[in-house]
């Protein structure tokens, strides 16, 4: 019986909630700067290898090796990802051992 009525309350003042502030017009957004210069280092750089058939691709910034994708001649290519930062590619012994966060890539653009 209690929670209907906690139910109806909340949906009945939530667009309350929802309502700008009385007493005011809110500040409109800074202007966004034109054409302002990246700071040197912090364009993704890629490099590209071929070992055989195999394509490898190296993507950096500033020096460190953030992430790899390795093409393969047969199947889909797949991605090594540097997660925490430290330049090193994680590996894992087994899937017992802290067990890796599926991550595919769905859309590019």
């Amino acid at each position: 019986m209690r929670t209907p009525a906690v139910i109806l309350a909340l949906a009945l003042l939530t667009p309350a909630a929802a309502q700008e502030p009385p007493g005011g017009e809110t500040e409109p957004p800074p202007p966004i700067p034109e054409n302002l210069p990246m700071p040197e280092g912090l364009e993704p750089e890629v490099r590209i290898q071929r070992r055989g058939e195999d394509v490898i691709e190296q993507y950096s910034v500033g020096g460190q090796v953030y992430m790899v994708k390795i093409t393969p001649t047969a199947g889909a290519p797949y991605y090594l990802i540097d997660t925490d930062g430290d330049g090193r590619l994680e590996t894992f012994r087994n899937d017992l051992e802290n067990p890796p966060i599926v991550q595919w890539r769905l859309f590019e653009w």
